[in-house]
């Protein structure tokens, strides 16, 4: 088992009341599964995805990663977990505006404290499966919509994570880029690594070995 969440809640005070954003969740992934969230605007998807990347705090419930139990770890610790497994592919890319493509695409690494003949190797190798060599020195601010995309996609990629956190991976790219980016993911889950993506279309979601709906903070039976 890779993780599990057990009767998560997670809500905000409005007032004198609790807007729930999360009710009772209970799901376990194993290793090498590929799962899609779905569900309505408001759901509470990518609030799941940001619990379970650990990038969200819940009031309620246990969470255990790789048998360790996140909702007891220290800050720092938890943080420490998640550059080590986890690889985040958000729709607003989040890319590192002073740093060029391959900054960001080695940024990973150094965490990781690779060697740099290791690391070279690698964003090589990774700029060359994406087709971005030509712009390695480019910026952020440079590049199109769908190419920061994909560089954000291969940041997340770079360090071999167990899990692949994906929300709305293919949002902002063409028909073409977003097929491309789903069979890699697909490859990738052929490889071992655990994909979890929030995805508004069905196409997407059937690449998933699961799919998990979600309405107002709830699982709903399939």
């Amino acid at each position: 088992m890779l993780l599990q969440l057990n009767n998560i809640f997670k809500w905000v005070q409005s007032g004198g009341s609790r807007i729930f954003l999360l009710k009772d969740i209970n799901l376990t992934i194993e290793e090498g599964e590929f799962i899609s969230i779905m569900g309505p605007s408001g759901s509470g998807k990518t609030t799941l995805l940001n619990v379970i990347g650990m990038l969200d705090d819940f009031n309620e419930g246990e969470y255990t990663f790789l048998d360790e139990s996140v909702h007891t770890l220290k800050e720092k610790y938890r943080i420490n977990l998640y550059k080590q497994y986890i690889g985040f592919v958000f729709q607003a890319y989040h890319l590192m505006d002073e740093l060029t493509v391959y900054e960001n695409i080695e940024m990973p690494l150094l965490f990781k404290k690779y060697k740099t003949a290791e690391r070279k190797a690698l964003v090589a190798d990774i700029l060359d499966r994406f087709n971005i060599v030509g712009k390695k020195d480019l910026f952020p601010s440079q590049l199109s919509g769908g190419q920061q995309q994909l560089v954000g996609i291969a940041r997340a990629l770079i360090s071999k994570p167990k899990l692949i956190l994906a929300d709305e991976p293919t949002g902002n790219l063409n028909s073409k880029q977003g097929e491309e980016i789903m069979e890699l993911f697909k490859q990738l889950n052929d490889e071992g690594v655990t994909i979890v993506q929030v995805t508004h279309s069905e196409k997407n979601a059937t690449y998933g070995s699961r799919i998990i709906n979600l309405l107002d903070g709830r699982m709903t039976k399939n």
